[in-house]
């Protein structure tokens, strides 16, 4: 007597690949690839395409009217545009909007959009889940990385907020979101080509259509990348200084042991398109009795000059377990101070979203790293 172990119910689904994350080239091959549209066809259909998903928000394939139905109906059995599951989403009292994110088993990142910044609102977008960088005054840090997000999960953050905030068609005018800052989870000069594939992607003139003058990238400080940021993405730069020496930086920005002040200064000078017109916004988190002395503003003054600079003054943002604390109003004022009368504008940043923990230094998902064993355990569970 023998027996034949049916394997067929344990086999693993593939899922249709999705378009959100492919270029222009990238999207006409996919559909040569798969025999969806002819080579001739492919970067007429990919224009098509690109303007449905990211000019008008579609994820139905069947709404996309200009292309013919036969076409519709292959692009549907091969293709996906589904958005990432929102597990939740939570409204502060001062209008900030935060969203948890599931893009995978165990993957959930947090974005957020803060209304009235930038030319209208700035969304501030992850790039990784968790973060290597262990800032100890950052509550992401306290979350060990998981992974780097793929450039679709980058671009799946901005196409959730315009979701959320009804801005399908693109509008010319009156756009609500017109600003990104890559300042979410992670550090994304450790994720550069996912980070400006996404850049590229939410930028094109014929789709969601940001400018690059306003899609700033921030960095705790990885000097090598430096270059390779400015020359891929012409982005606005942002460093997260928070301290002028390197004692001090060491212990709140720890991988400043491995690249000091010196070195980030020396990379910063020669930042690509560096100008009056293409300042660094320089990122400095006050926290009492830390780093808010007058002496430390004036070390600030001489740390930074001859460099195109502003100066953005955060107000500590507290979290559960944190060891800082915030410095008092009248400290920043006076640090402030310091700062303009040396010519630099200093503005202070006002604390958006503390009540959802969506103010910068708040965010952390739950997410944990799963095995691949669970992850295909779990995924033979839902195919039966």
């Amino acid at each position: 007597m023998t027996a034949t172990l049916d394997l067929s119910r344990a086999r693993i689904a593939t899922p249709a690949p999705n378009l959100t994350g492919l270029t222009r080239p990238e999207l006409a091959a996919a559909l040569v690839e798969h025999g969806v549209v002819e080579p001739a066809k492919a970067k007429m259909r990919a224009s098509q395409l690109w303007r449905w998903m990211h000019h008008f928000g579609h994820t139905d394939f069947e709404r996309m009217t200009d292309i013919d139905k036969d076409t519709r109906t292959r692009l549907a059995a091969t293709f996906s545009l589904a958005r990432p599951e929102v597990v939740e989403r939570q409204v502060s009292k001062d209008g900030t909007r935060k969203w948890l994110i599931r893009t995978a088993p165990g993957i959930e990142i947090e974005t957020v959009y803060i209304p009235d910044v930038g030319r209208a609102g700035a969304l501030c977008v992850s790039s990784q889940v968790g973060c290597t960088l262990n800032c100890t005054f950052c509550h992401t840090g306290t979350q060990a990385l998981v992974r780097n997000l793929t450039a679709a999960e980058i671009v799946a953050q901005v196409q959730v907020a315009k979701d959320d905030l009804e801005e399908w068609p693109v509008p010319k005018e009156g756009r609500r979101l017109s600003n990104v800052v890559f300042m979410g989870m992670g550090e994304p000069l450790y994720n550069l080509d996912a980070v400006s594939k996404a850049m590229h992607i939410v930028s094109d003139n014929e789709g969601i259509s940001l400018s690059r003058r306003r899609i700033t990238v921030s960095t705790s400080g990885v000097v090598p990348e430096l270059q390779a940021l400015g020359e891929k993405t012409q982005a606005m730069l942002a460093i997260s200084l928070h301290a002028t020496n390197d004692e001090l930086r060491d212990e709140l920005v720890p991988l400043n042991r491995k690249y000091n002040i010196e070195t980030l200064m020396a990379g910063i000078r020669a930042y690509p398109g560096l100008s009056n017109a293409r300042r660094v916004t320089f990122e400095y988190v006050m926290l009492k009795g830390v780093n808010d002395s007058p002496a430390e503003a004036k070390a600030l003054v001489r740390l930074l000059k001859g460099i195109p600079a502003k100066i953005n003054l955060i107000p500590f943002n507290p979290w559960p377990g944190s060891p800082y604390e915030c410095s008092s109003w009248s400290t920043i004022e006076a640090f402030a101070a310091i700062l303009n009368r040396a010519g630099y504008a200093s503005p202070i940043r006002t604390p958006r979203g503390r009540d959802i923990l969506a103010a910068c230094g708040q965010l952390r998902s739950e997410s944990e790293k799963v095995r691949a064993s669970v992850r295909r355990k779990a995924a033979v569970e839902a195919e039966a």
